[in-house]
């Protein structure tokens, strides 16, 4: 399928002095993913770049020879800041609309007496989590115990954890639902998210460029820092709801 042109920024550049080196940049810049067209003049020192999405600065100039090449790149017509804020929340919206979800109906199920009761909305909103997560999973086993076996410690060395663990998934957020041996059940919390964050931190710490599978093979997410303030909430919540027990 054809590339559909969904953006086009407008940046200085300078450092062109011929048509060499109009060419080298304009291959230089085509070169990058997500990248559909590029114009650029040394007349007036200036690119425009079409992309599928925005692109870092960071990312364009390291494509022209990094902070220290003869080409600097810089925005001219648009804030480098707000677009990658919309990037980021385009990227993500799959993850924060669930959140927003499972967070309204958990504050509207927890509040009694003029008052939220944590309790409740931590149990509710660790069973909307983990329903969410696992049905997305579930939509295609396969491909999710594929994907996480690329990051996970533990499913690293046996393949099978990747399949067992939707399931898991799925018996915590019943488990959460009916409210099932809350100490047993915060504990296996607390353990399998430890172990999962685990993975998690190594693959970002190290800058791997790879998909998240927290919502299985569905969505196309990034592995970020994002993934793991996903599992330190679950972790964080299942040993307040143990301290507070």
């Amino acid at each position: 399928m054809p590339k559909v042109l969904i953006m086009t920024h407008t940046y200085q550049l300078t450092g062109m002095t011929c048509g060499g080196c109009e060419n080298k940049v304009k291959s230089n810049l085509l070169a990058l993913p997500d990248v559909t067209s590029v114009k650029v003049s040394k007349d007036t020192n200036s690119a425009t770049i079409g992309m599928d999405k925005h692109i870092g600065l960071d990312i364009l100039q390291q494509a022209l020879g990094g902070k220290d090449s003869k080409y600097q790149i810089s925005p001219t017509s648009h804030s480098e800041v707000l677009e990658e804020t919309k990037s980021w929340a385009e990227t993500y919206k799959p993850i924060l609309l669930i959140f927003g979800y499972v967070t309204t109906i958990s504050l509207v199920v927890s509040w009694q007496n003029n008052a939220i009761n944590f309790m409740t909305f931590m149990r509710v909103f660790m069973a909307g989590f983990f329903l969410t997560f696992s049905l997305f999973k579930l939509l295609n086993l396969k491909a999710f115990a594929e994907s996480y076996a690329m990051y996970d410690l533990v499913a690293k060395k046996f393949s099978t954890w990747g399949y067992l663990y939707a399931f898991i998934e799925l018996g915590l957020g019943l488990s959460f639902v009916l409210n099932l041996s809350p100490a047993i059940v915060n504990w296996v919390t607390l353990i399998v998210m430890t172990v999962s964050i685990l993975g998690v931190l190594e693959s970002v710490l190290n800058k791997k460029k790879i998909q998240c599978a927290c919502l299985g093979a569905v969505f196309n997410l990034p592995m970020s820092t994002v993934t793991i303030v996903e599992d330190a909430i679950m972790i964080a919540m299942s040993a307040a709801m143990l301290v507070l027990m």
